[in-house]
């Protein structure tokens, strides 16, 4: 198992920018797909973006795509989820993921076995 440490979120206006940041620990970090999810209040958790162990497949939802960026440093053990022009609908918890499987990236929040503590985005209109 991974220990998962988010950190980034913050509360901003619509259109600006934020980057979150991941930090792991545990294991070696090059073994895991990494991904990102968020939880609206009252919504269940819905996938945002996911990452191969190399950096060299990404996968993003449609309600995201074009305005984030995922990306990876695995001598840092860290991922990190850029988000330009963000909107209210944006507002959630962000949660970093990590899947025990190199060779696949998933999109199933099930599949992901290690979890961080999430943090707070909140978007003002």
């Amino acid at each position: 198992q991974v220990q998962l440490v988010e950190s980034g979120g913050g509360l901003v206006q619509a259109g600006d920018s934020l980057r979150l940041s991941c930090a792991v620990s545990g294991r070696t970090f090059s073994l895991y797909t990494m991904g990102w999810f968020r939880q609206a209040p009252g919504k269940e958790r819905e996938f945002v973006t996911a990452i191969s162990w190399s950096g060299g497949r990404t996968y993003y939802s449609d309600s995201v795509k074009g305005r984030f960026t995922i990306s990876r440093d695995n001598a840092r053990n860290t991922v990190y989820l850029q988000m330009n022009s963000l909107t209210p609908e944006d507002t959630a918890v962000y949660y970093c993921a990590a899947h025990r499987n190199k060779l696949v990236v998933t999109t199933i929040p099930g599949d992901f076995g290690s979890w961080g503590q999430g943090t707070q985005v909140t978007v003002s209109s």
